[in-house]
């Protein structure tokens, strides 16, 4: 019965997933544009698509061709949002001159979809005890891939056609799921249903609010349908959390689980008490970052997976040749030593980004480049990304997909006695000219579990199935852009088999 509640689950995204990508696309900078065009305090920076005439035409053009718009403003402009040469200045900043968390609320119109943004004990928890668990976590976080892959993939003995967006959404759940919110929790319908429905209902709500009129939102968009539907959510998830933080919090220190609930509940104390519906809306919001980010990489690498097949028996024989080495157990060291499946999963970001900016602040303060452009208060800023990434001058043969690009400059930089600068092309690493997890003190902080979750599940499927496009299909998928969102078409299908 659970198996086909979570079909239909499945079903219901697959299904209502494209309809938000265009919110996807806007969650920046469309507020950023309508910041430039009409606000006097930035008429001096220079613009791109000054020549499409009025701001609904410049509006329309962002929706459906940002990625043109950042790129020729990267090859033309001193200012294009922000260049990435000034990212070593703007790092520096403090957060209030330049606010990470406000300008997640205003372009998540936080104030009607009640995302909880700015609680420091999120990242907090995430660095000192997500993190640090990994090493003994991870053999439970193996244990539910293969337990999820077995439960959600058909048996896949001759080739069979999967929607492997869907599948990984609920993988990708019931993963996460063990290791956000534990094991009462994790495998129940209830869960799973608000845990991958809650970042589809809260796209919807803040599209919904994006195409109100700014003036009426203050009266009318709580009672939007899409708002209320979310609220519903919220309420839905306090009830089934409620007894479950009610019985934590009854038990001894030597019985308490080991897992980011529980974890939040103990570091409480260290910053403030959270009602149960505080923390249902923390662990939604946790879902939210990390169920979709985690999908969607995931599915770009299958994408590229299935577009070039012959890479299988060489990352194939990395995964066995490693996990031999240690004892067939997906050890931290054992991730680390998966060089090429870092490297394949490393290209397919830099080619398909799920964005195509990076280090979005809320300027708080007025401050000046150190090329003397004036940056106002009030405006969103934003780093070209995905220009950055295909630029020749940075990656030679930038628009060629190299799967192992990283792992060859990590073993020349390691030959070379650079240590460190090999540590740089490592997935998870952040630098400027990778902003996959963004940059700074604000860099993605639940990177690491993100990458051995993604790592383990990509190296169980290379083990278990042989996949490849559909019979007539000749090139890799391409991804959807709507605004500055780059995400895998969520409706395409790939062919697996089981190797013998």
């Amino acid at each position: 019965m659970a198996g086909v509640q979570l079909d239909t689950i499945s079903d219901a995204i697959g299904a209502r997933l494209p309809l938000i990508l265009p919110t996807l696309a806007a969650l920046v900078a469309v507020v950023l544009l309508q910041n430039i065009v009409n606000k006097k305090p930035v008429s001096q920076i220079p613009l791109v698509g000054q020549e499409l005439g009025g701001d609904e035409k410049r509006r329309q053009a962002y929706l459906f061709k940002a990625a043109d718009l950042y790129r020729e403003g990267y090859n033309k402009f001193d200012v294009v949002v922000v260049p990435p040469k000034f990212l070593s200045e703007l790092r520096k900043l403090p957060d209030d001159v330049v606010d990470f968390d406000e300008a997640i609320a205003q372009t998540m119109y936080a104030k009607y979809t009640k995302l909880l943004v700015g609680q420091p004990l999120i990242p907090h928890t995430i660095k000192a005890s997500l993190t640090p668990a990994l090493v003994r976590l991870n053999s439970t976080i193996s244990s539910e891939v293969q337990l999820s892959i077995d439960q959600e993939l058909p048996p896949c003995d001759d080739w069979t056609s999967v929607n492997i967006n869907q599948k990984l959404l609920r993988i990708v759940a019931l993963v996460s799921g063990r290791v956000f919110i534990g094991e009462e929790l994790s495998r129940s319908e209830e869960y799973l249903d608000a845990a991958i429905n809650y970042t589809v209902e809260l796209m919807e709500a803040r599209r919904a609010v994006d195409e109100m009129a700014p003036w009426k939102r203050p009266f009318l968009a709580n009672r939007l349908p899409q708002v209320k539907r979310l609220d519903e959510r919220l309420a839905q998830a306090d009830r089934f959390l409620r007894p479950v933080v009610a019985s934590r919090r009854q038990l001894p220190d030597s019985e308490r689980p080991d897992d980011m609930l529980q974890w939040i509940m103990s570091g409480q104390e260290k910053f403030r008490q959270y009602s149960t519906e505080e923390l249902a809306r923390l662990q939604l919001g946790i879902s939210f970052a990390a169920i979709h980010t985690t999908s969607v990489t995931a599915t770009n690498v299958f994408y590229n997976l299935a577009a070039y097949p012959h890479y299988l028996p060489e990352l194939r024989d990395e995964v066995r040749t490693v996990l031999a080495e240690h004892d067939g157990v997906f050890t931290s060291a054992a991730l680390q030593a998966m060089k090429k499946v870092d490297s394949f999963v490393k290209e397919t970001m830099r080619l398909y980004p799920a964005g195509l900016v990076g280090f979005q602040r809320k300027v708080t303060k007025t401050f000046s480049l150190s090329n003397g452009q004036i940056i106002p208060a009030g405006v969103v800023i934003q780093v070209p990304s995905d220009a950055i990434a295909r630029d020749p001058e940075v990656f030679p043969n930038a628009d060629q997909f190299d799967p192992w690009r990283f792992s060859r400059l990590r073993e020349e930089a390691r030959n070379a006695g650079k240590a460190e600068a090999a540590a740089q092309h490592q997935f998870v690493s952040v630098n400027p000219e990778v902003l996959t997890f963004g940059y700074g003190r604000h860099a993605c902080p639940g990177r690491f579990f993100a990458a051995n979750e993604i790592k383990m599940i990509i190296a169980n499927f290379i083990l278990t199935y042989d996949m490849k496009l559909p019979d007539g299909v000749t090139e890799r998928y391409p991804n959807l852009i709507f605004g500055s969102a780059c995400v895998p078409d969520p409706r395409k299908e790939l062919l697996f088999k089981k190797i013998a």
